[in-house]
């Protein structure tokens, strides 16, 4: 297996095990703790759970790369693993793999 095929696999394999593992549900900012933006997670059944704080200009980052973002990332570093190799996808296998 060529090494840039691996890479792309071994990343889309830790999205996969961070998305897993982490706070599952739909992420959303509300209101504030200690004045800063709460980052909280609704469960499909309604419940809630804190998953982080956050400055400002930060919680719609974190919002946006939740767990949900996982399976699309992953499938698209799987479907890069062919030769040519799309570039893009190899600068984030290299940010992303262990």
């Amino acid at each position: 297996m060529h090494p840039d095929t691996a890479l792309l696999r071994a990343a889309a394999d830790r999205v996969e095990a961070l998305a897993a593992r982490s706070t599952g549900g739909t992420w959303t900012t509300r209101g504030l703790l200690a004045s800063r933006p709460e980052v909280v997670a609704v469960a499909d059944d309604g419940s809630t759970e804190h998953v982080a704080e956050a400055r400002a200009r930060s919680a719609e980052w974190i919002v946006a790369l939740s767990p949900a973002l996982a399976a699309p990332l992953a499938g698209w570093l799987r479907s890069a693993a062919r030769e040519p190799v799309d570039p893009h996808a190899l600068a984030v296998a290299r940010v992303l793999a262990p």
